[in-house]
């Protein structure tokens, strides 16, 4: 029987319209917290897209604002028609994933993905308990809430596929370590007060690779042989990376008080790196065969490591190139640009340093509170703060240059991230778009 040319029309049009309904999810424009390569980056093709003025007042390249319900840290992550992010309520008895559609801002998904009766008190105002980024690949999205749970959710539909909710720690001041994936893992970093530890995951089933402990001496036990402040000293935040070292592939995870090499596929402890700081929540670096570790909050040192092969046992005698003491970042994640790091510490202080040598070049101050990490949109560095405010810095040894700033109503606490042509910002209480119109 031939089909009528109208009814045929009709059923491609329906397709069609079927087809549209289902959001695409690549390509990935920023799948992890520090973008596309791991280094916070934005790639050369989408800089030079990006509009490098905004104003949320006048609506000044402004594309969408949306309202969110929930508080969190986490950046979003960017894949296809979505961009993707987790939030929390205030008590963290509730907590969230949302999905929302990058062109128009429309919420796709916002679906909760565990409930808590009675969850462990935050002591602290900067914190809250949707701390932890996501992690996106074209067919899974990760979501980490420390201890409260992990799960893989389906990108195309918002539903859960696994969920982990038996690899815990009291985190005593909220979750904060990412997720990553390496290969078929999804690698973990629980550093509570009274364990810490490393766990990979096969990210399709989520079943248990790996666990190991980690040997730190903290050197914090009270005359009856338990640890002083309840363990507080004992707590980290860190999200670690893979790199290829000595011919193995290994992950390199700051804890507190120490920091570690471990062999990714296994879990082995290879070598630590002893340090006196706690709280260490900076993903590690590479630059050749230098490694850049941050200790911790407060008193944070930046270290400068040799990477070679013999790496083995304690090597923090025999590797550690140089310690920058003082004015170092503690939540704000540095960015590497043409050999010089850039970092901001929480009270705004910015600083760039020749990473080889060790060497401070400039130092200035920036308004505000800052917790997110900046990212580099072609020579410039953008930082955000808690006050609403960006800042665009020029990537440049010799001085510090403030070329931009910009302003959003609300507080900013999560780190700026770019897909195709657009930065989107999330602020405490909305998602923004910036776009030029």
């Amino acid at each position: 029987m031939i089909r009528p040319p109208a009814l045929t029309a009709a059923v491609l049009a329906l397709l069609s319209a079927l087809s549209s309904a289902q959001p695409a999810t690549k390509p990935l424009f920023w799948p992890a917290r520090n973008g596309p390569t791991g280094d916070g980056i934005v790639p050369a093709a989408e800089a030079a897209r990006v509009p490098l003025e905004w104003d949320g007042e006048s609506g000044k390249n402004i594309a969408w604002r949306v309202a969110l319900e929930g508080e969190g840290h986490s950046t979003p992550v960017i894949g296809g028609d979505l961009i993707w992010f987790t939030a929390a309520t205030t008590d963290g008895k509730q907590m969230y994933v949302y999905g929302i559609d990058r062109h128009s801002g429309k919420i796709v998904h916002h679906k909760r993905v565990f409930e808590n009766p009675a969850p462990e008190e935050l002591g602290n105002p900067l914190n809250n308990y949707a701390a932890p980024s996501p992690v996106l690949e074209e067919d899974a999205l990760y979501v980490h809430f420390g201890t409260y749970g992990t799960a893989r959710i389906d990108p195309a539909t918002g539903e859960k596929v696994w969920e982990r909710r038996d690899i815990n720690a009291r985190h005593y001041r909220g979750p904060g370590s990412s997720p990553i994936i390496h290969g078929d893992l999804l690698i973990l970093t629980f550093d509570g007060i009274d364990q810490q530890y490393v766990t990979a995951l096969d990210k399709k089933t989520g079943k248990s690779v790996w666990k190991t402990v980690r040997t730190t001496d903290y050197g914090d036990l009270d005359k009856e042989g338990k640890p002083t402040r309840d363990g507080d000293m004992r707590k980290a935040y860190h999200t670690p990376a893979v790199f290829e070292i000595g011919g193995k592939e290994v992950l390199v995870s700051v804890g507190s008080r120490a920091a570690f090499g471990y062999e990714v596929k296994t879990g082995q402890q290879l070598w630590t790196i002893r340090h006196g700081g706690f709280n260490a929540a900076i993903p590690p670096i590479r630059l050749g065969d230098l490694l850049i570790l941050n200790t911790g909050s407060e008193r944070a040192h930046t270290l400068g490591v040799r990477i070679d092969d013999k790496m083995t046992g304690d090597i923090t005698s025999s590797h550690v190139l140089w310690d920058r003491e003082k004015r170092n970042a503690s939540e704000s994640s540095p960015v590497l640009v043409n050999g010089i790091l850039y970092q901001t510490t929480r009270g705004g202080i910015v600083s760039a340093l020749d990473a080889k040598a060790g060497k401070d070049l400039w130092e200035d101050r920036m308004e505000g509170q800052h917790l997110p990490g900046p990212v580099v949109i072609g020579d410039k560095l953008l930082f955000s703060n808690d006050r609403g405010q960006t800042f665009l810095v020029r990537a440049s040894p010799e001085k510090f240059e403030l070329v931009g700033k910009n302003q959003v109503a609300e507080p900013i606490t999560s780190s700026a991230v770019v897909a195709d042509g657009a930065i989107f910002i999330r602020a405490k209480g909305a998602l923004y778009k910036i776009s030029a119109k």
